[in-house]
C-alpha cells in the first residue's frame, strides 16, 4: 500500500500520510516518491484546486525514521558523503521541490506531532491549520544533524530569521497555540474540528476559478524570491492570460447581472 493515500471530492483532494503505527515517519526513498506522486496527481488534474495534507492516526509526521537513519538504509546517510548528498537530493528534497512546484493550493492539517522533516513539509504548504494536540519542532540539532531538507529557508520564510533561528538552534518544541501566535500556522482548532476546518478553507479556495487559482499560487511562490520589478512583469503576463479565460468573463457577467457565478475551469 502506498504511504500517501489520495482521495478526491469535488475540486479538493486529500493526501494522507498512512503509517500511523510509526507516527507517519518517512523511512525510504519510496516513501518520498509516494508523497511526491500524490501531490503531482493533484497538480496534473485540472479539476483539483486545493489539496489537504494530513497524517493518519495521532501524528502528522514525526520526520525521518531514525532506525533507518541509524542503519544507513533509508533516506539519510549512506556509506560515503557523496552518496548521502545524492540520497538527500533524490529523497527528502524531492518532496520539498514538489511542494514548491505544485500549482494547486496546499493546506496542511497538522493533527499531531510534526517534527523535523515532518514540520518542514507542513510549513511549506501554503496554509496551515493545527490541532490543539499538535507539537512542532525543527529538532535536527537534537540528533546531531541540520535541516537537510531546506528547512532553514522554509522556516525563515514562514516566521522570519530570528524566530527561525530560535527554533532551529534550540530544537525546542512548541504547541499549536504558540505556533498560531508566531504565525507558523494560520489558526489552531480543537482536534475533532481539524479536518472540517481544513475542508472549509479548501472550499473557500475551490469556489474560485481554478485556472486563476493556479496562476495566483504560482505568482505567490515566485514572489518569495523575486525582485519587485520581476514580479510585476510576471504579474502582467499572468494577468494577460487570466483576462482571456471563460471564467473571468463569467465572473464579470455574474457581477453585472447580480447573480452567483458558475465557473467551469475554462
Amino acid at each position: 500500500m502506498s504511504f500517501a493515500l489520495y482521495e478526491k471530492s469535488g475540486r479538493i483532494a486529500t493526501v494522507t500520510l498512512n503509517r500511523p503505527e510509526a507516527r507517519n515517519a518517512i523511512g525510504t526513498l519510496e516513501d518520498c516518491q509516494d508523497i511526491s506522486n500524490a501531490l503531482m496527481r493533484a497538480h496534473d488534474d485540472p479539476e483539483v484546486s486545493a489539496v489537504i495534507l494530513t497524517g493518519a492516526g495521532k501524528a502528522f509526521c514525526s520526520g525521518g525514521d531514525l532506525k533507518a537513519i541509524r542503519e544507513r538504509t533509508g533516506i539519510g546517510p549512506q556509506s560515503k558523503p557523496d552518496g548521502t548528498r545524492a540520497n538527500y537530493r533524490r529523497g527528502v528534497q524531492q518532496i520539498i521541490r514538489t511542494l514548491a512546484d505544485v500549482e494547486v493550493a496546499t493546506i496542511a492539517a497538522i493533527n499531531g506531532p510534526a517534527i523535523g522533516l515532518g514540520m518542514d513539509i507542513g510549513i511549506l504548504c501554503d496554509m496551515r491549520i493545527a490541532a490543539t494536540s499538535a507539537k512542532l519542532a525543527s529538532s535536527f540539532v537534537k540528533v546531531g544533524i541540520i535541516p537537510g531538507d531546506g528547512g532553514a529557508w522554509i522556516l525563515t520564510q514562514a516566521i522570519g530569521s530570528t524566530r527561525a533561528a530560535e527554533m532551529i538552534l534550540t530544537g525546542d518544541q512548541i504547541d499549536g497555540e504558540e505556533a498560531a501566535r508566531i504565525g507558523l500556522v494560520n489558526k489552531t482548532v480543537a482536534d475533532d474540528q481539524l479536518m472540517a476546518e481544513a475542508r472549509k478553507l479548501a472550499e473557500r479556495v475551490a469556489v474560485n476559478p481554478p485556472r486563476t487559482v493556479r496562476l495566483a499560487k504560482r505568482l505567490l511562490r515566485e514572489s518569495q524570491h523575486g525582485r519587485l520589478s520581476d514580479v510585476m512583469e510576471l504579474s502582467a503576463a499572468f494577468q494577460a492570460l487570466a483576462h482571456e479565460t471563460a471564467d473571468h468573463k463569467e465572473a464579470v457577467d455574474a457581477f453585472s447581472e447580480k447573480r452567483a457565478p458558475k465557473f467551469t475551469g475554462g
